[in-house]
């Protein structure tokens, strides 16, 4: 397999997102309620068959200063008991500040009919997409930094080998 899929874990709501594993761009996929555990991974694991994934990345609720709070293990709490039941790989990603930036990537919530306030089927709707928008942030953010621990190896292995290219390194080209 050779995707990826994302997730937001929300108090009502779960956020998917996929992505290719070799570097495509993460893309929001599906908001899930939430239910209980055993009835939660058997969709991701639905989801993550039809996708052809074999990780998930969840995202981890950090406080600003980094430091670990309720939500985070609660976060740690819900992969524990699902790791086992979805036959994933599970990482867990650091995920400050990703709903706020999915908020300003949708753009404000539409206003209700005649210009009224919101009705609760708009308001959920939009939340939902908050949701799978956090969670292609998370798993992209997760893409980024594998690329570029790759990219750092690569040239330390380059400096390692006194600067000089091998034919291993050189791409070809016909």
């Amino acid at each position: 397999m050779r995707r990826i899929l994302g997730a937001d874990l929300g108090e009502r709501r779960i956020g998917l997102a996929v992505a290719d594993r070799d570097g495509g761009r993460a893309m929001a996929l599906i908001t899930l309620r939430r239910s209980t555990p055993a009835q939660e991974a058997a969709a991701i694991a639905r989801i993550a068959m039809e996708q052809e994934a074999d990780e998930l990345v969840v995202g981890l609720p950090l406080h600003a200063s980094g430091a670990t709070g309720t939500q985070a293990e609660i976060t740690r709490d819900w992969v524990a008991a699902l790791e086992p039941l979805v036959g994933l790989t599970i990482t867990l990603r650091d995920e400050r500040l990703s709903s706020h930036l999915a908020e300003e990537r949708l753009g404000p919530m539409k206003r209700g009919r005649s210009g009224g306030p919101p009705s609760k089927t708009q308001r959920d709707a939009y939340r939902g997409r908050v949701d799978r928008e956090a969670a292609a942030i998370i798993l992209q953010d997760e893409l980024d930094a594998r690329a570029a621990t790759q990219a750092t190896q690569a040239s330390q292995a380059s400096k390692a080998n006194g600067g000089t290219r091998t034919d291993d390194d050189m791409e070809t080209t016909r």
